[in-house]
């Protein structure tokens, strides 16, 4: 079980490197603002999570499923255009969100093959998201940014990559410009 890490690891790891390679600290100075930068369809579900989240070592109990905000691990998903085969750990997932990642999260038992070659040309090359399948999704696609989320039934509807376009390092990012390069975690997606 294993990650198909993206060559865009490479070229953003060089970008961020000049970015101070940013990264979490307990918490987080500012203050999201989950008003801003929801894309004009009104099914975007938009929550209130504050920056400077708490990192903790346990599970969370997220009030959303998949998360879109809230405590969190101090170890971020890698989310460099990174396509995961695996149920990646969601307190890892929530980090990278706060890092500005966009990530897709889909029903394997209700997508076709097809439906996840769609999702992972979304995803695939573009810093700052990612795609995985979600054990229990209630819906056969979930799209989260901090703060906002979007349930489809297809992988091909235009609303996703609205949202992925107008969300990935968007507007209330708490941690704008932080990397999304973690090579351990490519290694452990579930355990990290």
């Amino acid at each position: 079980m294993t990650a198909r890490p993206r060559a865009a690891a490479l070229a953003g790891a060089a970008l961020l490197a000049g970015a101070g390679l940013a990264g979490c600290t307990s918490t987080v100075a500012g203050a999201a603002s989950p008003a801003e930068g929801a894309p004009a369809s009104s099914s975007v579900a938009v929550f209130d999570y504050a920056a400077g989240q708490q990192h903790v070592r346990t599970d969370v109990d997220y009030a959303e499923s998949p998360p879109v905000g809230g405590p969190h691990d101090a170890a971020w998903a890698d989310c460099t255009g990174t396509v995961y085969d695996v149920d990646i750990r969601h307190e890892n997932a929530v980090h990278s969100l706060e890092h500005g990642a966009v990530w897709i999260a889909y029903d394997p038992d209700a997508l076709s093959a097809d439906d996840v070659a769609t999702l992972a040309d979304l995803v695939e090359g573009v810093p700052h998201r990612m795609l995985s399948p979600y054990a229990g999704l209630e819906a056969p696609i979930s799209i989260q940014a901090w703060n906002h989320q979007l349930t489809v039934d297809s992988a091909g509807d235009p609303r996703l990559a609205e949202f992925a376009d107008e969300l990935t390092q968007g507007p209330g990012t708490p941690e704008l410009g932080a990397t999304c390069q973690n090579p351990d975690f490519l290694d452990d997606p579930e355990l990290v």
